[in-house]
């Protein structure tokens, strides 16, 4: 189905890779640090997806009751959140089942392949070398390389342009809305991942051009072989 594609763009949370539990951890160690109580990982997991500031957001209006936190409070949040964060990326997180089978699969058979997340950039290369798949892309967009993110089309179209391929000859995968909206935003098709972290939505609502429950599933439209074993 997609094996006239040239360029496979990922997203990473919660489509590579299951990071919820390091970020639930960096979460309830900056609200021990504010003095507010914390929440079990299920809850954060589904603030997961707009970048880093936003998930700070998102924990400290569930903290205060839905209030909007005071900018400077925020802003004090996100610093302790990030430097706790930056010392502990891979302590919990785990790479989904067959993703590393997959991609380098996908690899030998000629596909280029990127990441484009709307996490902070700093962070990927680190998380890629520690689950030993810093060898496998082209290319690595954070959600802080332009001045805005999915799911805005323009992170999946400059990685396009970066890299030379036409953005019908790309297709986007993804777990969440924001994956899928940049991408038809992008006139670009997409695939939707039926786990990972979309808000406790189905992927299918917002119809990518093919919903995938598990990344073994991935290989087939990419022409490459997956053994579930």
């Amino acid at each position: 189905m997609f094996m006239h594609k040239e360029l496979i763009l990922f997203d990473f949370d919660g489509t590579l890779i299951d990071s919820a539990p390091d970020l639930a951890l960096a979460i309830n160690h900056m609200l021990a640090r504010l003095g507010r109580s914390g929440f079990e990982e299920t809850r954060i997991r589904g603030w997961v997806g707009n970048g880093a500031k936003t998930l700070v957001e998102r924990a400290l209006r569930a903290s205060f009751d839905g209030d909007s936190p005071h900018p400077a409070l925020l802003d004090e949040a996100l610093k302790i959140f990030l430097a706790f964060y930056a010392d502990n990326l891979a302590v919990r997180t785990v790479v989904y089942p067959f993703v590393p089978e997959v991609l380098h699969r996908l690899r030998a058979r000629g596909y280029r392949m990127a990441i484009v997340t709307n996490k902070p950039y700093a962070f990927i290369e680190p998380i890629l070398h520690s689950m030993g798949m810093d060898d496998l892309f082209d290319f690595t967009l954070g959600g802080d390389s332009l001045p805005v993110k999915k799911p805005d089309p323009q992170p999946l179209l400059h990685v396009c342009e970066t890299l030379g391929i036409a953005r019908e000859n790309a297709v986007m995968v993804g777990d969440s809305k924001n994956d899928i909206l940049a991408a038809k935003a992008a006139s670009m098709h997409c695939i939707g991942l039926g786990y990972g972290y979309n808000y406790d939505e189905d992927i299918a609502a917002y119809e990518p051009d093919l919903v995938l429950e598990d990344f073994c599933a991935l290989a087939g439209p990419f022409g490459v072989e997956c053994a579930r074993g």
